[in-house]
């Protein structure tokens, strides 16, 4: 039988990023916290962590990692059956995109957390690579765009975030004046969340635009509205995030035609426990726009 403590030590480490952080969360010394990974790298007859260039899961490590989340929401849902153990807060780490954490993720989860008890680790993650963090054994659930289920998670479909390239009416006038030109494109600055983000290149396909471009990176959805509120470049906004924006006048589209439609998909393990499934049901709800 595994030692759970040992297991425990490899996710705070992995979730922590180092043997120091993961002490001071578990209430141990670095050393004893090294220990504890040996011991299961003894136990194992292989490493669990890469420790160089950087440290990471090892392919053994990942599937340990993933097995912990599933035993953490499992007996969650024993301690709901049989309320005379040890109580403790239920935690679930997700990886969620932040456009969605910006608009409905919140009112969506908010009241089924409440209720639950239930407390959330999110990562946030660009909704096209999510994935690859439920696969690696990083997280228990995660929103993305990929429809493709992968083996032991079921994949649940949410419905679809439209996007539209927003900016300011005077940004408007200065750099698109005959509209969304390819040579507009070449010398307008665009803002983009951060270098895995494809909404941008998506757009300017559409549009038959395949050059280089200039651009800000921007890895905050809030700064990303603030920065197009500025008059500092256009960029791939929600519309439901700047709805109020653009009824004011605040903001338009420069090429109101044009929008980009990026589905969600919730991914999950299964046997992941009740709590979980109970998740996936409020979310099921959910209708995106």
């Amino acid at each position: 039988m595994l030692d759970y403590k040992l297991l425990q030590a490899l996710a705070t480490v992995v979730e922590c990023g180092g043997f120091e952080r993961a002490g001071e969360r578990l209430g141990l010394s670095q050393s004893a916290v090294s220990q504890r990974i040996k011991a299961l790298e003894v136990r194992l007859g292989q490493p669990v962590l890469i420790r160089h260039p950087r440290l990471a899961p090892t392919p053994a490590g990942q599937r340990l990692l993933n097995h912990v989340q599933r035993v953490q929401l499992l007996e969650r849902d024993l301690r709901t059956a049989l309320p005379t153990l040890e109580e403790a807060s239920p935690r679930l780490r997700i990886a969620v995109n932040a456009d969605s954490l910006a608009t409905w993720w919140a009112a969506a989860v908010g009241d089924f957390c409440r209720a639950e008890g239930l407390l959330l680790d999110m990562v946030i993650e660009d909704q096209d690579v999510g994935l690859k963090r439920l696969r690696d054994g990083e997280v228990a659930a995660c929103l993305c765009a990929s429809d493709r289920p992968i083996a032991g998670a079921r994949c649940v479909p949410l419905g679809t975030m439209v996007y539209h390239p927003f900016a300011t009416p005077a940004y408007i006038a200065r750099h698109f004046p005959d509209g969304p030109t390819p040579e507009a494109f070449r010398r307008a600055a665009a803002i983009v969340y951060g270098p895995h983000d494809q909404l941008q290149h998506r757009f300017l396909a559409s549009c038959g635009y395949h050059g280089s471009f200039p651009y800000h990176l921007c890895p905050s959805s809030e700064g990303f509205v603030r920065l197009t509120g500025a008059g500092m470049g256009y960029g791939m906004l929600p519309r439901m995030q700047v709805a109020s924006l653009v009824a004011e006048g605040r903001l338009a589209s420069i090429a109101p035609e044009c929008s980009l439609a990026v589905p969600l998909y919730w991914h999950f393990w299964r046997h992941s426990g009740e709590v979980l499934e109970r998740l996936t049901g409020v979310l099921g709800e959910v209708r995106l726009s």
